[in-house]
């Protein structure tokens, strides 16, 4: 985890709901050195050492931010899942988009409706943070190999900018605070099978989004492989890999954001998520 003002968070690493062990005499930030030199793996006998010694602190109230530090790119995966009651067939490649990497923010930071906004939506979804620099991975197993842990993130979308200000996702992706993440990265061994993970999402208190990993129609090594044939993956890199059903463009009638809205989400093992919806200053 991360935590601490924004722009001046320390990494420590998350014991339970209640306490942590500070590492930040030894990580700078958890970035693309950090997870080049071998990531969590570094802090395990740190970590063993300290709470064996009693070095455990208290969680007071710090704000919590993103795991991560600015990573060098965010990834996006759309349509990823299978729509209740619809057959829907499994296309050749994933539909891909990139997000402006200054869209990250921490799990309980406001969001902040983009000036002329008129459909900001919301779309809980797994991440997965990649540990290795890639390119060109053989295959799944490979593709597994390279990821560093998983997050939980809010793939905050404007869909009026996203569809209708000439066809350029990034638009609709990219505004500051479209990315909540966290409130902390669990290492693959943590997490388990990521093919059969429960996620959710509420908006005012109504759930929207419930459902499991397994409906998704590219798994996630899948993803990570058929990127690093385009491109570089680099440590330290966030890949979110899709949303169930049940986005505000989903409701009938569709249903969006407004300020004073809440939203609040969670995943099996990766913590929840609660944000404000407030006007861009």
């Amino acid at each position: 985890m991360r935590i601490g003002p924004a722009g001046f968070e320390r990494p420590v690493v998350r014991i339970d709901q209640d306490t942590y062990i500070d590492v930040s005499d030894l990580v700078e930030d958890y970035n693309e050195t950090f997870f080049a030199a071998g990531g969590p793996r570094l802090l395990n006998h740190t970590v063993a050492d300290r709470l064996a010694d009693g070095a455990v602190h208290r969680f007071a109230g710090e704000r919590i931010g993103a795991p991560i530090s600015r990573p060098h790119q965010i990834l996006g995966v759309g349509a990823n899942y299978r729509t209740p009651g619809v057959g829907a067939s499994v296309p050749t490649d994933p539909l891909v988009f990139s997000k402006a990497p200054n869209s990250l923010c921490g799990p309980y930071d406001p969001v902040l409706m983009p000036r002329n906004s008129a459909h900001t939506d919301w779309e809980v979804e797994l991440g997965a943070v990649i540990g290795t620099r890639s390119h060109y991975l053989a295959d799944d197993a490979a593709a597994t190999a390279a990821i560093a842990g998983y997050v939980l993130v809010n793939d905050i979308t404007e869909r009026a900018f996203q569809k209708e200000r000439g066809g350029q996702w990034l638009k609709g992706k990219s505004a500051p605070t479209f990315n909540p993440c966290g409130p902390w990265l669990a290492t693959p061994d943590a997490v388990g099978d990521t093919a059969q993970l429960r996620l959710w999402l509420e908006h005012n208190g109504t759930r929207r989004q419930d459902g499991t990993t397994a409906d998704m129609l590219f798994s996630v090594a899948r993803i990570i492989r058929h990127l690093s044939q385009f491109m570089v993956l680099e440590p330290g890199d966030l890949i979110n890999t899709g949303t169930l059903f049940g986005a505000g463009k989903d409701l009938d009638p569709p249903g969006y954001l407004s300020p004073g809205d809440t939203l609040t989400c969670g995943a099996d093992g990766l913590g929840r998520q609660h944000q404000v919806v407030m006007a861009a200053p």
